[in-house]
């Protein structure tokens, strides 16, 4: 259901809730980039371990200490390129990487003073510059004559693009939204993609050559992929995942206002004016991951008044991290714990609340002793995980588990000649980071099937 501002009975929803200036304070960087000076004392606290354990914690394994070492010696050109050899993606990930549970955490420093060494945004700091040229470092290799189709214009599709390009081999991504970029473009909390970034990054990894890109064609709706491995030499999925999980509870779908955060989310990246979007006074997010708190931060950023978001387990089950907790609750989110929801209430066609069962884990279960409590709401976003969309395969001999694609270590499916990657792919961990190892990987055993140079 769309979210429906001032509906009937006694919900509270309008846009506008804050002045012009409050939201762009409010919406502002969530960590203003370095200064020289800043980066320089940041750089010097590395130990530049031998078989760094950050670098080990890092899925596309970038040489952390050498690009930090580079920093320190004032070769700030350098540490960009050692980061973008490893990782084509590294201004999303400096901003949008979990660094607090990858390669901060593995930090030395962090086990010895509590205070790791800011790899991410010391990341940010080397390779801003290089992106804002516009203008890729890399060149192309002599054209094989070999074509791949990449499903998807996300971390893993633009990642698989780019090595294939610098490998010799052109591709045509085909993605069904207007833009390229995936989550990042429409799916990552606005206060952590600042200035049209996304957009930005994703032209500085296309600027390179040898993609083409078509945007409004969705596999199974306007391509298929019996066409794509008929026309192209091989195909690489990175689709991303094509729909979100539901409540199941009657009215979820009737009453106004229950609202996919997914979504809304994508709603709020793409509006020009934050001040027309409508916002409940009393907001409600369901869910315990990465897309609950930013939704429940971006409520609290809008203007309203009271945002809870309630996990069916406890803190330690959540997805979300420790800091992303403590970041949704100093913005003055309410987190619930232990309370999976049992109805949805409303009036007059729209949501008025929610009931809630208190529970607790026992012997690996959850249990109730039966008692419930009731939140009231204007607004419910249900971010409650998303879940792949194999019916767009058509049917295709591809081994599917769980609603993802099986890949073996080159990221290959059971169907020949096609690869997949990122969050589509079964057994991953649905990180921007990941996605783009997976692209990365992709294109190195695409290139080596079809008699390439190494991407």
């Amino acid at each position: 259901m769309t979210i429906a501002a001032n509906p009937p009975g006694a919900s509270d929803i309008r846009p506008g809730r804050l002045d012009s200036a409050t939201l762009k304070a409010n919406f502002a960087d969530l960590h203003p980039p370095l200064t020289f000076h800043e980066a320089k004392v940041e750089a010097e606290r590395c130990y530049f371990c031998f078989e760094a354990p950050c670098q080990q914690a890092c899925p596309t394994a970038i040489d952390i200490p050498l690009f930090i070492r580079q920093i320190a010696a004032g070769n700030r050109a350098g540490a960009a390129m050692t980061i973008l050899n490893a990782n084509i993606m590294g201004g999303t990930c400096s901003r949008v990487c979990p660094t607090e549970t990858l390669c901060e955490e593995a930090c030395v420093r962090e086990a010895a003073e509590m205070k790791p060494v800011s790899i991410g945004q010391l990341q940010r700091y080397a390779v801003d510059p290089v992106i804002a040229t516009g203008k890729s470092p890399y060149s192309r290799a002599a054209p094989t004559g070999k074509r791949v189709a990449i499903v998807g214009t996300g971390p893993a599709g633009l990642a698989c693009a780019h090595a294939l390009a610098v490998a010799g081999v052109e591709s045509t991504m085909y993605d069904p939204r207007e833009k390229s970029g995936g989550l990042n473009e429409y799916g990552i909390a606005a206060y952590k993609m600042i200035d049209n970034f996304a957009a930005r990054e994703a032209a500085f990894i296309l600027s390179i050559g040898g993609i083409a890109v078509k945007h409004g064609k969705a596999l199974g709706r306007d391509v298929t992929l019996e066409h794509l491995r008929r026309d192209y030499d091989a195909v690489f999925l990175g689709a991303g995942l094509g729909s979100t999980n539901k409540l199941g509870l009657p009215g979820e779908t009737e009453l106004e206002n229950v609202i996919d955060a997914v979504d809304y989310i994508a709603r709020l990246r793409q509006a020009k004016d934050l001040s027309a979007l409508p916002v409940g006074r009393r907001v409600l997010v369901i869910g315990g991951g990465m897309t609950a708190i930013d939704i429940a931060v971006q409520s609290k950023k809008l203007g309203a008044e009271t945002v809870t978001m309630v996990y069916r387990r406890g803190p330690e089950q959540m997805k979300a991290s420790q800091y992303e907790r403590e970041l949704a609750q100093t913005n003055g989110v309410v987190i619930r714990y232990w309370a999976p929801p049992v109805s949805l209430e409303g009036h007059a066609g729209a949501l008025s609340g929610v009931v809630f069962e208190n529970t607790h884990e026992h012997a690996g279960m959850l249990s109730s002793p039966g008692s419930v409590f009731r939140i009231e709401a204007d607004v419910l976003f249900t971010a409650i995980g998303q879940r792949g969309a194999p019916e767009a395969l058509d049917g295709a001999a591809i081994e599917i588990k769980d609603g993802r694609i099986v890949v073996d270590a080159e990221r290959r499916t059971s169907l020949e000649r096609v690869w997949a990657g990122g969050d589509c792919v079964f057994g991953g961990q649905d990180l921007t980071v990941s996605a783009v190892e997976d692209g990365k990987q992709a294109a190195r055993s695409i290139a080596a099937a079809l008699g390439a140079a190494r991407a």
